[in-house]
């Protein structure tokens, strides 16, 4: 029973089968999906079957679904959710090079405010929290949960429950992503000094240096992954 695996269902698989077929320009922006009952047969699926897989898809911003017309495929660039964001990854061979490294910037911008506040608020919580990355195992693995756990336990510190949702947002890949970042020994041994660095800010509780420190790994971080990006073309 150990690799066993339950089926997929068939609302999920309909979902993931157009996705696919989005993504690989079967169905491309601003086109328009066949009809209900036509879908429904192509996809092996029933038709309440398939109307909840848009109804997912068109709250994602995949599709727009209009009463009485056509179903709308979006530009999922520019109408998506943070959900789009996980598909993206699951469907990995369709992601543009720079993909993980626009996830990065992204994260370049955010982490050095919600570590700066979280040192601000509860410095002692950050210091006992980093405390456990003197435990580390030197694995990818353990790498990339203690880092997903920092920063979520960073965002809940900082007070500011926004940060805290957005982080919720990439807590189906980050650890996908991060294991991949981990594998290179130089990105742990990068993250081992940050947290060390960190660990001193916040006993410290120097909110200032908090921030500095942050904003220096982030971008540190970005340089090792162009190193290492497997997508790279």
């Amino acid at each position: 029973m150990n690799n066993w695996s339950a089926p997929q269902r068939p609302n999920a698989y309909a979902e993931q089968s157009l996705i696919a077929a989005i993504l690989d320009d079967t169905f491309p922006p601003g086109s328009t999906l066949p009809g209900e009952r036509i879908l429904a047969v192509e996809l092996g699926v029933t038709r309440p079957t398939l109307r909840e897989a848009m109804q997912r898809l068109a709250r994602d911003g995949w599709v727009t679904v209009r009463q009485g017309k056509a179903t709308v495929v979006n530009n999922f660039w520019q109408d998506g959710g943070l959900n789009v964001l996980n598909a993206l990854v699951y469907h990995g061979d369709h992601l543009p090079a720079n993909f993980v490294t626009q996830l990065l910037e992204v994260r370049q911008d955010l982490a050095p405010a919600y570590t700066k506040a979280a040192v601000s608020n509860a410095p002692a919580e950050v210091s006992a929290f980093l405390d456990g990355s003197q435990l580390l195992k030197d694995t990818a693995e353990s790498f990339a949960s203690f880092d997903w756990e920092l920063h979520r336990h960073l965002t809940i510190s900082s007070g500011n429950h926004i940060y805290t949702l957005i982080m919720n947002g990439f807590s189906d890949f980050y650890e996908q992503l991060a294991r991949v970042y981990f594998m290179s020994s130089d990105a742990r041994n990068n993250s081992r000094r940050f947290y060390a660095s960190l660990a001193e800010a916040a006993v410290d509780q120097d909110a200032d240096m908090a921030e500095q420190v942050s904003r220096a790994a982030m971008v540190e971080s970005i340089d090792s992954w162009q190193q290492i990006n497997p997508w790279k073309q």
